[in-house]
């Protein structure tokens, strides 16, 4: 009983924690959907319901919940200077910041309609990534090695490294959460206030900084939407659900 259908919700520029939530409640929904459905004989149960979130956050440090807080390199001053916030959060990796000008993507998948395999589920979002930047004429893409989940430019260069999109997702009973961050036009100086992904040999860039020009945001959103599609196998319900 696969759904291959997808809700897509773009909630534009929004509070971390406000989205956090709405992750959690659909997240939570979804499980308790699996649940119940475990109870009932098969032709009373109800598919479950897959979503995807597109949005944009204001500043914002998140710390997976295996990550290491020296890899911030601020104290509470110098985040309220910077109008930034910090959030221990419960996806797996390191640390990594969120602000204007960065394609957010929050997929709550129920694996079971797609792959119960998270190692699958990592890579098609990375696929949908190269493809996407492959679109603005970006060849040089690749994902990085065991551990350091991510599409990379120039990975296998020496020195040349850079990282344009970075994942950290969490998963219960095959359900996701959490998901991906595109550089888009984002400002990159915030990244020199962490360690990113606890890689310090390794820089961040955006679609902006190497195509030296500021990129249509709506542009990157629909481009990066069709090759999810693509990869995953699926079809959005909505395409524009401005509210949950």
């Amino acid at each position: 009983m696969q759904n291959k259908k997808v809700f897509f919700h773009d909630l534009g520029l929004i509070d971390y924690q406000e989205c956090w939530d709405i992750q959690k409640a659909l997240f939570n929904d979804t499980i308790a959907r699996k649940l119940k459905n475990r109870d009932l004989p098969p032709e009373e149960q109800v598919p479950t319901v897959n979503h995807l979130i597109f949005c944009e956050h204001p500043h914002v440090y998140t710390l997976g919940k295996s990550g290491d807080e020296t890899n911030l390199l601020l104290n509470d001053e110098e985040l309220e200077e910077k109008h930034a916030e910090f959030y221990h959060v419960n996806r797996g990796g390191d640390i990594t910041y969120h602000g204007p000008g960065q394609l957010v993507g929050y997929p709550i998948f129920d694996l079971d309609n797609f792959t119960s395999d998270i190692h699958l589920f990592l890579r098609l979002i990375e696929k949908a990534a190269i493809k996407t930047l492959h679109e603005y004429g970006i060849d040089n893409a690749a994902p990085g090695d065991e551990g350091q989940t991510g599409v990379w430019l120039d990975y296998y260069k020496k020195g040349k490294a850079r990282k344009i999109l970075a994942i950290g997702v969490h998963t219960s009973r095959w359900v996701t959460m959490h998901g991906f961050a595109l550089n888009v036009n984002t400002d990159l100086s915030y990244f020199s206030n962490i360690v990113p992904c606890a890689i310090p040999d390794k820089s961040v860039t955006s679609l902006q900084k190497e195509l030296g020009r500021k990129i249509d945001m709506e542009e990157a959103k629909e481009r990066m939407k069709k090759y999810l599609a693509e990869v995953f196998g699926f079809e959005f319900i909505d395409k524009k659900a401005a509210v949950i």
